[in-house]
């Protein structure tokens, strides 16, 4: 569903959010020739304010409220000023994190390193490594351990990482009560080629509200898709996929039967939803069961896409890519009608961007923050919470800063998380003192 064919339905949806240094490149990279990042302003608004270094343990940060038109153009309303108060609480200390994830019953907090470490972070303690697959995982740049994810019990861990070819590869592993890793009961699930570039793996894991299992995975790398994958259903690359691996504890997977492609001999029946560049980062709202992504741009535009539950959660849904690079055309030779345009789109004004994708905030913390989404850029460091109304018209502010932020996190309680991949820190998202 564009934004310009809002319907009834998505209007009483989306009336419930608002009521509510290393030498390795960021993980999540656009294609660029320069660099930085201008937040995007509406004519006559005022542009983001300074926010206070992301350094120190409990950092207090606050902006004047931004507005953006929305991808159709819309009017837009105003976040309030008290929505735009956060403290960053630093928790750990890892190196390049990538992912972090919970699992039922434990309120340790999972961590992800790009050369290949798990890390559990417990109570406040240090963090302490409980599966090292460094050997094994392919790192630098855009490579390494990408994502991780518990199934619904919590005895199971799956992990996404590069292998040795370039392909990218999930694994499960036993997980005991105690959150004891097995670092021998590793067995594959999927591995998904990707041949000939380094760049746009994806790497995210989503224990959906289903059950299933959600994997992002880039075009293929290159500029501009090359070997255009993400509109070939034919391919894994450029597409979020949909497996069932419940049942099959010794490794593999199951396709859903209600998947779109199904049983359908010319295309790849994991297929979820397809046309992305790079999702770096996507999630379901807990609350709604709305699927909401981050796709990374090429040279002017980042994204980010939103899909309701009532609509599908992104069931056959056609981002785009690369047919067109948010809202702007991109290769000629690609046909995406029926694609489903951005829910907000920001240009790199002349300055380079790689947008982070996080999750509505369902939390209790920060009561102001409630119901909004929120997503981070890993070039210029900016948290911004995005809400929508009633009409379906998008407000936009940008409510924090993290140096190279590389990704979002969430709780059993909502609460959210920010990683930091250099200087490599962990920040929870907390109220101003």
């Amino acid at each position: 569903m564009t934004p310009e064919r809002r319907t009834p339905r998505y209007r009483r949806a989306v009336a419930a959010l608002a009521v509510s240094g290393v030498s390795l490149v960021p993980l999540a990279c656009s294609t660029r020739d320069n660099g930085g990042i201008a937040m995007p302003t509406a004519p006559g608004t005022t542009s983001p304010g300074t926010t206070a270094p992301a350094g120190s343990p409990s950092t207090t940060v606050s902006a004047p409220v931004t507005t953006v038109p929305g991808t159709a153009g819309a009017p837009t309303t105003t976040l309030s000023p008290e929505d735009l108060r956060l403290s960053l609480v630093e928790i750990a200390d890892i190196e390049l994190p990538t992912a972090l994830a919970v699992r039922r019953g434990d309120p340790t907090l999972f961590i992800t390193s790009q050369p290949g470490t798990v890390y559990a972070v417990r109570q406040g303690a240090d963090p302490v490594p409980v599966l090292n697959l460094s050997e094994e995982t392919l790192s630098g740049g855009e490579q390494g351990l990408l994502g991780l994810v518990f199934s619904t019990d919590g005895g199971t861990a799956y992990v996404n990482r590069t292998i040795a070819d370039g392909s990218g590869q999930v694994e499960a592993f036993d997980v005991d009560p105690d959150g004891t890793f097995d670092p021998d009961s590793g067995r594959i699930v999927i591995t998904i080629p990707h041949p000939g570039k380094a760049n746009h793996n994806g790497g995210s894991l989503v224990m959906g509200p289903d059950n299933m299992l959600y994997i992002g995975t880039g075009d293929g790398g290159g500029s501009g898709d090359p070997s255009r994958n993400a509109q070939n259903l034919t391919s894994l690359l450029g597409k979020i996929l949909r497996i069932d691996v419940s049942s099959t504890a010794r490794g593999g997977y199951n396709v859903p039967a209600d998947n779109p492609f199904y049983a359908m001999n010319s295309k790849r029946n994991e297929i979820w939803a397809y046309g992305l560049r790079n999702p770096w980062r996507f999630s379901f709202d807990r609350l709604t069961g709305d699927l909401w992504i981050g796709d990374v741009g090429e040279f002017n535009r980042e994204e980010i896409d939103v899909v309701l539950a009532d609509d599908g959660a992104g069931r056959a849904a056609n981002f785009g890519w690369s047919a067109y690079e948010g809202t702007t055309r991109f290769n000629e030779d690609q046909d995406a009608s029926g694609r489903i345009n951005p829910v907000h789109e920001y240009s790199h004004e002349g300055r380079s961007a790689s947008v982070i994708g996080g999750f509505v905030y369902r939390g209790r913390a920060i009561p102001g923050m409630y119901g909004a989404y929120l997503f981070g850029d890993t070039t210029s460091g900016t948290i911004s919470a995005l809400r929508i109304d009633g009409d379906g018209h998008t407000n936009v502010a940008r409510v924090g800063s993290v140096d190279t932020v590389s990704s979002f996190g969430e709780d059993h309680d909502g609460e959210l998380y920010a990683l930091s991949y250099s200087p490599g820190k962990v920040y929870r998202l907390a109220p101003a003192p």
